[in-house]
């Protein structure tokens, strides 16, 4: 999480950092999925945001954006499918 917040203040300032309200909902190491929680207005911010990111630590590393949604609810209706 520290890697996408970092991420986000090099590109947008601590100003763009503050907007997104950016957190963690789940991690799963093993499979190396995750999910984000971002308000409405960040979250083109953020996928550009993942879309740069090239380490996490001191590995490389490429973040993929799988799907976006409105809810928590619909997003795990959409991950089942």
């Amino acid at each position: 999480m520290d890697a996408v917040w970092n991420c986000v203040s090099k590109l947008y300032g601590e100003y763009g950092a503050s907007r997104v309200s950016l957190s963690l909902i789940s991690f799963d190491e093993e499979e190396k999925f995750g999910i984000l929680r971002v308000n409405n207005a960040g979250v083109e911010l953020v996928k550009a945001t993942l879309a740069a990111m090239t380490k996490v630590g001191n590995k490389p590393a490429a973040v993929h954006v799988l799907t976006v949604s409105g809810t928590l609810k619909a997003l795990g209706n959409k991950l089942k499918h």
